[in-house]
């Protein structure tokens, strides 16, 4: 998208354009980089155990433009609040997966409603110590150079012409896990707080052990004094990554109808999402008073 403002000669009207432009760009981008979401990546995470050494990636473009994306690795680490920050260098006991794996191709081109599978493989190499190696790959949108001649011609040549282009990208994680490796996970600092004095917020401390990440659904169930429990939260996809011993993590409830946050309990479980396998990883009560 472009912008097209008219030229002026004038300090204040030039202090006006500055103005004018930088809200302009500060209302659109938000919904350009919207815009560029229409990338579909199956699965949303990639696990490499047991003699699992090949896997597919499904990439689909949802969107009515070609889209190309670039592929490429990327290393993250993991804060106590469960936000990452881009590393180069892996932490005390934070292991990179990227050397041990391969990916063909590594630039996909993508015309509206169509898909391509991405193939990677996992080489164990004689180095590789037990335990688990984790980086991200990541898909990075490539602007589509426009040919020469259809770029927009200025009916006024005196106007400024301002091209925004967001880059958008997705990352996914890649996990080897080498040899036995296990991870366990336990709950604490369980509280409940109402925000507003009317929106229950939910607050949980996730203390991991072991060699290996976890990675689950949260779900939360409120249990009257008297009666069947309501299922009043469940959040999918909560992670913590190796080298981390603990996460801390909020949401927020819903309040339907007959619950009362005052009295009760909550019953709370940190489950296997996955479509194989119904595991609990880690239950926990908090009483309400």
């Amino acid at each position: 998208m472009e912008i097209f403002l008219k030229k002026s000669s004038t300090l204040s009207s030039a202090k006006s354009l500055a103005l004018i432009s930088l809200l302009a760009i500060m209302v659109l981008l938000p919904l350009l980089t919207f815009a560029q979401g229409d990338l579909l990546i199956t699965p949303r995470r990639i696990v490499f155990e047991g003699n699992k050494q090949s896997q597919e990636i499904n990439l689909a473009n949802t969107g009515q433009d070609t889209a190309v994306y670039a592929i490429t690795f990327v290393q993250y680490r993991m804060k106590e609040d469960g936000t990452f920050e881009q590393i180069e260098e892996p932490d005390p006991g934070q292991k990179f997966a990227d050397s041990y794996l391969r990916y063909f191709p590594r630039t996909v081109t993508l015309p509206p409603n169509e898909s391509q599978v991405v193939r990677m493989q996992m080489r164990r190499m004689p180095d590789m110590q037990p335990g688990e190696y984790r980086s991200h790959l990541y898909f990075r949108a490539v602007p589509v150079e426009r040919p020469l001649g259809e770029e927009d011609i200025l009916e006024d040549t005196t106007a400024i012409g301002i091209r925004l282009t967001p880059i958008f990208g997705i990352t996914i994680p890649v996990i080897i896990r080498n040899g036995d490796v296990k991870g366990n996970v336990t709950f604490s600092d369980m509280t409940l707080e109402m925000q507003n004095d009317t929106i229950p917020v939910f607050n949980v401390k996730f203390n991991r052990s072991g060699e290996a990440s976890v990675y689950g659904d949260l779900i939360v169930e409120y249990e009257p004094e008297k009666g069947g429990s309501i299922e009043v939260g469940i959040v999918r996809g909560i992670a913590v990554y190796t080298p981390n011993l603990a996460r801390t993590f909020k949401m927020q409830l819903q309040k339907p109808e007959g619950v009362d946050y005052s009295s009760g309990k909550l019953t709370v479980r940190y489950v296997d999402g996955s479509d194989t396998s119904s595991e609990v990883f880690a239950t926990g009560e908090l009483i309400l008073n």
